[in-house]
């Protein structure tokens, strides 16, 4: 008789599993951004959210966390329940280098981050003052030679694309450009159309706008091929600089332990919401790619992207601190 008491009890626990896993979501969703708010990550978030609303019937949220170089949103994600209702749109920072970078992390991005799919990746570009009177990559490199610690560039902090973009250029070409670090790329941007920095690689849908009304002067793009949107900019490796190659990427995490068919739920809906045409058309409008790798394929790209930033990092001289 116990055992038929037990046995009860286990159908009774799959069947409820089940039940409940079939019912998801069955409240709102948060999706935590490691950066602030009017960036690449957040315009992707949004526009992400906005189409899963649709499709799974519930409130998906934005929550902009910003600051420690994407470790504090990283890091409350990573020790959120792994229910599929607390989510991660992280990026190369807070997944891939940081681990290279910092003595220190509060969490491992590998072991506490389930990943679900790319949502979107984009070129830096390369902007600078127009005031600076520089138009090409040669000519600002002349200018910082020239003027060795006067010209500054800003970041999303240590550890962040633009700061190794910048940090990297500094090396390759012999320069000595200051480092400027701020909460975010989309707090850097208004610096330089201030005046108060000399330049910022920046994700390309932030910059954009800028470039086109006359107030950034683009310089050169961060990947290894010309952007469409700017097809007459050219590569930094174009102009010297064979190798280099930095694309922002931006991926949808869950917390680890989160069941599979959540996982495979969310990828099957942000794959369809980053193929609808309001969607492709306003990545790829602004210098943006998309290609929503499946979660195994995700994990994959993310292994090769550590060692990638690792070699790296290890080439400009960083240290870990």
């Amino acid at each position: 008789m116990p055992s038929m008491i037990k046995l009860l009890w286990l159908l009774f626990a799959v069947l409820s599993l089940g039940s409940a896993r079939a019912a998801y979501p069955d409240k709102p969703i948060k999706i935590v951004v490691t950066l602030a708010a009017g960036g690449t990550a957040d315009i992707l978030a949004r526009l992400v959210s906005s189409k899963l609303s649709q499709s799974l019937g519930q409130p998906v949220v934005v929550e902009n966390r910003p600051g420690a170089s994407g470790m504090i949103g990283a890091e409350s994600v990573a020790k959120a329940a792994p229910d599929g209702y607390t989510l991660l749109l992280g990026y190369n920072a807070e997944i891939a280098i940081n681990q290279s970078l910092l003595a220190r992390m509060r969490y491992d991005p590998i072991r506490d981050l389930e990943p679900i799919t790319i949502v979107g990746a984009t070129p830096m570009v390369l902007v600078v003052d127009p005031a600076l009177r520089v138009k090409t990559l040669p000519e600002l490199i002349a200018l910082a030679r020239k003027n060795p610690g006067a010209l500054s560039y800003g970041s999303a902090g240590v550890g962040s694309t633009p700061h190794l973009g910048s940090e990297l250029l500094n090396h390759m070409a012999s320069i000595n450009v200051l480092h400027v670090p701020y909460k975010s790329a989309s707090q850097a941007v208004p610096e330089v159309i201030g005046k108060r920095i000399s330049m910022v690689f920046s994700g390309m849908p932030l910059a954009m706008p800028h470039i086109r009304d006359g107030r950034l002067q683009a310089i050169a793009v961060s990947t290894r091929s010309r952007s469409a949107a700017l097809p007459d900019t050219p590569t930094v490796a174009e102009m010297g600089y064979a190798g280099f190659d930095i694309t922002n990427w931006f991926g949808m995490f869950a917390p680890a332990g989160t069941p599979r068919p959540i996982i495979d739920k969310l990828y099957a809906e942000i794959r369809l919401a980053v193929s609808t045409d309001e969607v492709k058309q306003r990545i790829s409008g602004e210098g943006g790619m998309i290609n929503p790798l499946a979660p195994a394929e995700f994990k994959d790209f993310i292994q090769a992207e550590v060692a990638k930033y690792q070699s790296i990092i290890a080439s400009i001289g960083l240290q870990k601190n």
